[in-house]
Parts: structure tokens; C-alpha cells; sequence
């Protein structure tokens, strides 16, 4: 198992140097000059846009500019914003109100996707497998800022249970609706998934040794269909959650969540270089680990799998 980590963290190591190089080349290296941008249509003054060339280190070449922000990387130095604030200070008061956003979509996904996918998977072909099917299917055909106003009218306007934007500070309350708007996609996708593979598994020759050996539903459906039916799943939720900490800039900004999706997208707006690549790359390395996390709790969901020299 030891062997295998140290492995997983080396295949991480060019994966984590290329995604960086190509979105720092993306955002730096394409023409216009991101500092003569910042004054709009002010003609700004030669020595300002040096002195500010000179800190950024946009007057050295692309590469060095590349390996300084690297270095900066490993040092834990991510930069300063345009503005002149740290990027780690603006990702310290963004990225905890994501992170509780994304866990709570998370969950709920995860949860009643699980649950839902796997009835509909026991009752193939019965009411209740039609109608999760049909439900799923318009949440996947549905735009995610169709839900959120959707969401926001129904729940907010209509029923008055939740907040229609959240309030100062982000607190958990204020998070439900927006977690449920985005987790609404991703359990839709989840409910296909743990009902297709729980058809499969129901059909195994080990499932049908249970059942022929005396052993009850209760013991059958957790411990052999539902255990082994989870491996796709938690692939999938491996990379949804990457997916609902970057993607969650809509979202975010339907509901004024003030987290880094919204962050990130007023930055793009505002050409804030540094702050774009900043917080891309957190994310990169984010999806890495948690890639890597999963793939050792394979293990733990199916005993087939051994991790060995």
C-alpha cells in the first residue's frame, strides 16, 4: 500500500506542473498587457505601469515568470491581487464559504442520490423507478441557472422558507438552497448510476449464492449489492467534488454567495491575472488529493482490490 502512494503522489507531481504551466501560459502569455488594462481608457503614466511590471514580474521572461510563481507555490506564496492584497488572504475568506457549500451539495447528493438509485435499481420497472427516472432526466436537461431561479421563486418567493440570497457572513442556513440547486445535476447523474449498477450486481452469480444460502434482504442489500455497486459512484463523487468547488461560480452568484466561484469570476472580469491562476491552481491540487484519496478507498469498498508491490 505504501509503494502504491508513493507512486499515485509521483503520477500527481506532471500532472499538477502541467495543468499549472498551461493555465499560467493561458492567462499571461496571450497578447494584450494585463497592466495597461487596469487604467480602462486612462492613458497611464510609462513609470507606474513599469514600477507595476517590475513587481508582478511581467517585465522578466515568460518561463522565469513561470518558475518565480512555482517557486512561490512551494514557498506558500501565491501572489498579490491587482489591488495589492495577498491571494492568500482573499482565498482564506473565499474558499471556507465554498468549501461548506460544496460539502453540504455533497452530501445531499450523495445521500439521497444513493438512496433513491438504489430503490429504483431493487424496483426495476415499477412506479417508483419511472418516476425517479423522469425526475432525474429533467433535472439533467435543465440548465443550472434555470433551477437556481427556479429555486429561488418556489422556496424563497412562493414558500418563504429560505433566504432568496445569502446574508453576511454565509452562514449554514442561508448555504441549504443554494446546496441544493447545485447539487440537483449531480444527483440526477448519481441516481442513474447507482441504479444501473445495482441492476448489474442484483443479476451476479455471488448475489444469487447469498440469497440461495438463506440470507435475508437485510443482509444481502447493503453488505453485497449496495457495497459493491458504490465503486463507480464514489468515482463519480471523486470528481464532482473538484467539479462543485470550481463550478460553483453561477451558483454563487445567483445567490451573492460570497465564496470563490463569485471571486473568481469578478477577477476574470477584471482581468486579476494573479488571482485567476491563484485560485485555479488550489483547485488543481485539491482534485489531485482527493483523486488520490479515493483511489485508496477502492480498497476498503471491494476487497478484490489489493494495492501490493
Amino acid at each position: 500500500m505504501t509503494g502504491y502512494i508513493f507512486r499515485r503522489i509521483l503520477q500527481a507531481i506532471p500532472v499538477f506542473l502541467g495543468t499549472t504551466f498551461l493555465i499560467y501560459f493561458m492567462v499571461f502569455a496571450m497578447p494584450g498587457d494585463p497592466i495597461v488594462a487596469l487604467f480602462g481608457d486612462k492613458t497611464p503614466n510609462p513609470a507606474v505601469v513599469a514600477q507595476l511590471r517590475a513587481q508582478y514580474h511581467l517585465d522578466q521572461p515568460f518561463f522565469v515568470q513561470y518558475l518565480i510563481y512555482l517557486g512561490g507555490i512551494f514557498r506558500g506564496d501565491f501572489g498579490l491581487s491587482f489591488s495589492g492584497e495577498p491571494v492568500t488572504s482573499i482565498l482564506a475568506r473565499t474558499f471556507p464559504v465554498t468549501a461548506r457549500l460544496a460539502i453540504l451539495a455533497l452530501l445531499f447528493e450523495t445521500f439521497f442520490g444513493i438512496l433513491v438509485g438504489l430503490i429504483s435499481g431493487l424496483r426495476k420497472g415499477k412506479l417508483f423507478d419511472a418516476s425517479s427516472l423522469a425526475v432525474s432526466l429533467i433535472l439533467i436537461s435543465l440548465p443550472i441557472f434555470v433551477i437556481a431561479f427556479v429555486g429561488q421563486y418556489v422556496f424563497g418567493v412562493w414558500l418563504g422558507w429560505a433566504r432568496t440570497t445569502v446574508g453576511s457572513g454565509a452562514p449554514l442556513q442561508d448555504l441549504v438552497l443554494p446546496a441544493l440547486v447545485l447539487a440537483s445535476v449531480s444527483f440526477a447523474q448519481i441516481v442513474r448510476l447507482t441504479r444501473a449498477s445495482v441492476i448489474e450486481t442484483s443479476g451476479l452469480d455471488f448475489v444469487r449464492t447469498a440469497y440461495s444460502k438463506g440470507l435475508s434482504s437485510r443482509r444481502v442489500i447493503p453488505v453485497h449489492i449496495l457495497r459493491n455497486s458504490l465503486i463507480p459512484v464514489v468515482t463519480y463523487l471523486a470528481t464532482d467534488f473538484g467539479v462543485l468547488l470550481v463550478g460553483a461560480t453561477i451558483t454563487e452568484g445567483i445567490f451573492n454567495v460570497p465564496g470563490v466561484g463569485n471571486t473568481l469570476y469578478q477577477a476574470i472580469i477584471r482581468g486579476e491575472g494573479p488571482t485567476v491562476v491563484s485560485f485555479v491552481t488550489v483547485m488543481v491540487l485539491i482534485y489531485l488529493v482527493v483523486n488520490i484519496l479515493v483511489d485508496l478507498f477502492y480498497g476498503l469498498l471491494d476487497p478484490r482490490i489489493r494495492y501490493v508491490k
